[in-house]
């Protein structure tokens, strides 16, 4: 299967406060604050959802195709990239603004002040999907992950008309989108991805019930958080797939774009989504271990002894020969 992955791209600059936030305020001066903090460290990491999916894909050996939109600054994050086995060349590159960014600093007590620069990502709705299906000679999946809103729906749009089958993944976004766009973007989907409080945002937002959504896509794929992950399919009874033991709990960042990650890598290996779901969950529990979404080694001999102990040996034959 040829893949291309739709989302963000973005950088995170992380900075940490030793004091507490609240010691800085004076109450009766709230409406008009004017604060720096120095701060003790800044660690810039690489993210965005499109990005962070299309990297583990390419740590498994699948060659993704990365559709997103960012600044003239992306030189260093497309090698990296490169580096790692994703096809970057239908990236679109802003000439006039920078790739998109998250500031944001924790003081002693972890609360947060944090800001979101949207810039090139903005343009990703100028992006043709016909292009990148013409260059790379076919798609068969598109996934369209949290992106510009007005991008999601226009590659939607582009793979009904085209008869490209898609994964519908609002992630983020999904909380600013109301009921006729969230109904736009899961109708016709081959897949639909969610937690399981998206799950309840998309039945209350949409009207719609879990079995009428369910017959309007082809898999619902639920990430259950601890309790791993559901996948229902129309007349099949659902899958359930539990998540390996961690050694740690370092950061949840980017978890839920990691099974993802291994979920479609074990589609392009034509595994069963039983299968395809262990792999996520196992490459998830890689993330989890790790500080950062993209920080993860993939060493294949450590993946498959953690992954025949969690699922057996049967299930590690199956992969096994995929794996990059």
């Amino acid at each position: 299967m040829r893949i291309a992955v739709s989302g963000s791209i973005a950088t995170d600059h992380l900075m940490t406060f030793p004091g507490r936030f609240a010691d800085q305020l004076v109450a009766d001066q709230l409406h008009t604050v004017s604060l720096s903090f120095l701060v003790d460290n800044l660690d810039v990491r690489r993210g965005g959802v499109g990005a962070n999916i299309a990297f583990g894909m390419g740590q498994l050996g699948t060659s993704p195709v990365l559709v997103g939109a960012a600044g003239s600054d992306f030189d260093e994050y497309r090698a990296w990239l490169e580096r790692h086995g994703v096809d970057t060349d239908s990236v679109r590159i802003s000439e006039v603004l920078h790739t998109a960014r998250f500031v944001c600093t924790t003081d002693a007590d972890h609360n947060q002040i944090g800001s979101f620069y949207t810039g090139a990502m903005s343009e990703a709705r100028l992006i043709e999907l016909k292009n990148v299906a013409d260059r790379v000679g076919g798609l068969d999946l598109v996934l369209i992950g949290a992106d510009d809103p007005e991008g999601m729906l226009r590659h939607t749009e582009e793979c009904r008309s085209r008869a490209i089958p898609f994964a519908a993944d609002f992630s983020q976004q999904i909380a600013r989108m109301d009921g006729d766009e969230i109904r736009l973007l899961l109708d016709g989907a081959t897949f639909l991805f969610s937690n399981e409080y998206e799950k309840g945002l998309i039945e209350s937002k949409t009207g719609w019930s879990d079995a009428e959504i369910l017959s309007r896509v082809g898999h619902r794929v639920t990430t259950l958080g601890a309790r791993g992950v559901r996948i229902e399919s129309v007349g099949a009874d659902p899958i359930e797939v539990g998540v390996p033991e961690e050694t740690a709990k370092v950061d949840p960042t980017g978890v839920g774009d990691a099974f993802r990650a291994g979920f479609l890598s074990g589609l392009a290996w034509g595994v069963s989504h039983e299968r395809a779901a262990q792999v996520g969950c196992m490459l998830a529990t890689l993330v989890i271990e790790t500080k950062g979404t993209q920080e993860y080694q993939l060493r294949r001999s450590h993946f498959l002894d953690r992954f025949t102990k969690a699922y057996g040996h049967d299930a590690a034959a199956e992969v096994q020969g995929h794996l990059a």
